[in-house]
């Protein structure tokens, strides 16, 4: 399964709405929708989308498509630790990719750990806003017989 971890696009400071209602700025929309179009153009059919609960995130999503699921473990304050266990349930569907919107620490977190197949304590590699990593995975995310390739990383600074 190929695996895209996409972080949101610029968002508006808090307002007083909570984090999780934080809407993308003008700038995020427009790097959202250059990320977008560098995605449609190269994922295969039958390819998922997810997104977290946060506005910023599911708009970032839609500038693809509508996501296919909103999930609360994918939430800014997500355990990166937990999220293997979920991206092997997509994995056992066989989905050809998955893509994730979501944020940091969590995903850059878990390219650290996608490359490294451990946890690096508190550490976490920079992923700028409305980039994405685009990881081959076979054999079984986060399994000793794993094997995990990046296969393209851009931001829309690189578009």
């Amino acid at each position: 399964m190929d695996l895209i971890l996409w972080r949101h696009a610029e968002a508006e400071p808090e307002n007083g709405g909570g984090d999780l209602a934080r809407e993308l700025t003008a700038k995020g929309r427009r790097q959202a929708q250059k990320s977008a179009a560098a995605l449609a153009a190269k994922l295969p059919a039958g390819y998922l989308l997810w997104a977290s609960q946060a506005e910023r995130s599911r708009q970032t999503a839609a500038a693809l498509r509508e996501p296919d699921s909103i999930l609360p473990a994918l939430n800014p304050d997500a355990d990166p630790r937990l999220l293997p266990r979920l991206l092997q349930q997509a994995e056992a569907q066989g989905v050809p990719a998955l893509v994730i919107v979501g944020h940091q620490p969590w995903i850059g977190s878990l390219c650290a750990f996608l490359l490294n197949q451990n946890w690096l304590g508190n550490s976490y590699w920079s992923v700028k806003k409305s980039a994405f990593w685009w990881f081959e995975c076979r054999g079984g995310i986060g399994s000793d017989g794993a094997a995990v390739r990046l296969r393209l990383m851009l931001a829309p600074a690189d578009l």
